[in-house]
């Protein structure tokens, strides 16, 4: 069975603005402006945004700073 099955929320595709700004440790209106300026795609569902996982990861990669 797939996580979107089993409720696992660890292993689901897509994720709420609370828990990407949770992963981020950012606040939610940071995560609004992010989706909002298209730099984080989301997908509306009625109200409310859903970003996928790995959106989230791809973001944080390319914002990695190396000093030197």
């Amino acid at each position: 069975m797939g996580a979107e099955l089993t409720g696992d929320v660890l292993g689901a595709p897509f994720l709420t603005v609370a828990e990407v700004a949770g992963r981020m440790r950012v606040s939610k209106m940071t995560v609004y402006r992010l989706v909002h300026s298209g730099e984080l795609p989301a997908v509306r569902f009625g109200r409310s945004f859903r970003v996928q996982r790995a959106a989230v990861e791809e973001l944080i990669r390319e914002a990695r700073y190396e000093a030197g």
